[in-house]
């Protein structure tokens, strides 16, 4: 009994990636008031790291560091490697997300780049409101468009009333991808 009780009242690490200090200072007080466990890193290798050697429960990558696109090809990394399959992703960002109700918001990215609105955007971010299915279509350096899928988005300047919602949601989706 006491051992089932030490693993459920395990705190929660959750991993920030960003270059801003202030940021990171902010994310830090808000979660960890709410008993989160916050590690920080403040780009892609430093990310990649500290992720590596703290198998945290999340992570929440700030898209522009050291590049315009560091955050969703760290993102990428994880997306690929075993060791962080059923971490979530939380993107956040600046940058406006286009919402949906289409069951692949992939589908829903190619049709945005069929658009003439839309079709030279480097960066699409794209949610399903009813799913909350989330992901970016971004254009690399080299010119092709990447597929990514996130676990969902975080509007900068950071709220706390919006942050802390969507990272229980996002420890939820992990335990449910676990098991």
């Amino acid at each position: 009994m006491n051992l089932q009780k030490n693993i459920t009242m395990e705190t929660k690490k959750i991993l920030i990636v960003d270059d801003d200090i202030d940021v990171i200072t902010v994310v830090q007080a808000i979660l960890s008031k709410e008993g989160y466990n916050v590690i920080s890193a403040s780009d892609k290798v430093e990310g990649f790291k500290m992720a590596y050697r703290e198998k945290p429960d999340l992570a929440i990558l700030d898209v522009m560091m050291t590049t315009q696109f560091e955050g969703f090809e760290l993102a990428k990394e994880f997306s690929e490697n075993p060791e962080f399959e059923n971490m979530p992703v939380l993107m956040m960002t600046s940058i406006d997300v286009l919402t949906t109700t289409k069951s692949s918001v992939q589908e829903m990215a190619r049709e945005f780049r069929q658009d003439p609105s839309y079709r030279e955007l480097d960066v699409l971010l794209i949610k399903d409101v009813i799913t909350g299915k989330a992901g970016v279509d971004y254009r690399t350096e080299k010119g092709p468009s990447v597929w990514l899928p996130v676990d969902g988005f975080l509007r900068k300047p950071v709220d706390g009333k919006k942050l802390v919602p969507e990272v229980a949601r996002l420890m939820e989706l992990k335990h449910a991808k676990a098991n």
